[in-house]
């Protein structure tokens, strides 16, 4: 037997199977960023989500918050802070939207049909709101400070 395979005293035999790396290798602590890091990627996190809602009419604004979070939520916490309010926006934002739809259909039948047409323009409010609360914690972001976004309950920390 050679040294690279540690052996157990009791059996004789090697502690790893053939190829397979040690334990240790798969759990190495992220790196921490730099603070410059740290504002860039919580201004991305805002940002991308302002492109994605934008792109896609609003629907797919959740996915940059996410990566970002998922990706870099071990590297610091300044960068953490303004992921996790950024998927907090986009949450806040979606519950706005299922009660503005509950409301458009009962308010619609209510008024005879009539609601359908007026309250239409209901469904542009959370994305616009959003839209500036990530516009202005992209800016607050880039700029170091920590911030919590108004009107944004805390589901994810």
């Amino acid at each position: 037997m050679s040294d690279q395979y540690p052996t157990d005293p009791q059996a004789g035999e090697p502690t790893q199977a053939y190829g397979q790396q040690p334990a240790s290798a798969y759990r190495a602590a992220p790196a921490t960023m730099s603070p410059q890091d740290e504002r860039t990627w919580g201004a991305i996190s805002h940002a991308g989500a302002v492109v994605a809602m934008i792109c896609s009419a609003g629907f797919l604004g959740f996915l940059a918050s996410i990566a970002v979070y998922v990706i870099y939520k071990d590297r610091g916490p300044f960068v953490r802070a303004h992921a996790a309010n950024s998927i907090n926006v986009q949450i806040s934002m979606f519950i706005w939207l299922v009660v503005a739809a509950v409301l458009y259909v009962v308010l619609g039948v209510i008024t005879l049909g009539i609601g359908f047409v007026v309250f239409l323009p209901v469904f542009l409010v959370p994305p616009v709101v959003a839209g500036i609360l990530h516009v202005v914690g992209a800016v607050k972001a880039y700029n170091g400070e920590w911030w919590n976004p108004p009107l944004t309950p805390a589901f994810v920390k």
